[in-house]
């Protein structure tokens, strides 16, 4: 979408008009879609349910978008980023985190080391759930370099920064991945906002 069909979906947003919905949505369906289904995993109904839930929470939210603040893909995306952190709260999928095989499965993942194919999936559950917990670029930067392969020097020259750049930020993505990994699950009283 170019900038001035960005700010005219924009101001349709901010006036209610459903032409500007139709537009945003066709144009950010899918790439919505693909960013959720990557963050969660290949199972089908929880992407549609996260999805779903992005697109009502950015209608309801609609009428207050300010174009100021960030583009069209950066707002949709934040809103996404939320709904998927509350989807694995509500589904108690950190449960998990607490195993001594969890942890040495996700230190030998950070570390590169090869893990069994079984053990593989539900080491993807856990990570994606982490990973949605990080700043923005911390997640994006671990998805680039671990879960889609990508060298350092690719990444540098995307990013348009030094590979020495890159590994700092790196080893301190790591960290703040580990550290949220560490962290308790919430109970499913406090995850869902009901006071025990």
């Amino acid at each position: 979408m170019d900038d001035d069909l960005e700010r005219q979906v924009a101001l349709g947003l901010r006036e209610g008009r459903p032409d500007a919905w139709r537009t945003l949505y066709d144009a950010y369906a899918e790439r919505v879609w693909r960013a959720v289904a990557r963050r969660m995993g290949p199972c089908a109904a929880d992407v549609a349910d996260v999805v779903q839930e992005t697109f009502l929470a950015a209608a309801r939210s609609a009428r207050t978008y300010d174009p100021q603040r960030a583009p069209l893909w950066a707002w949709l995306w934040g809103i996404a980023r939320l709904h998927i952190a509350l989807h694995y709260r509500k589904t108690e999928r950190r449960d998990q985190v607490h195993s001594a095989r969890a942890r040495r499965e996700v230190e030998g993942w950070l570390n590169g080391r090869p893990t069994d194919p079984l053990e593989a999936a539900e080491l993807a559950v856990l990570v994606r759930a982490t990973l949605v917990e990080l700043p923005a670029d911390y997640e994006l930067l671990l998805t680039a370099k671990y879960l889609d392969g990508e060298s350092v020097d690719a990444i540098a020259a995307r990013e348009r920064c030094t590979p020495v750049a890159v590994r700092s930020k790196l080893a301190r993505a790591r960290q703040a991945f580990r550290e949220a990994f560490e962290k308790p699950a919430p109970t499913s009283d406090r995850a869902i906002g009901r006071r025990p």
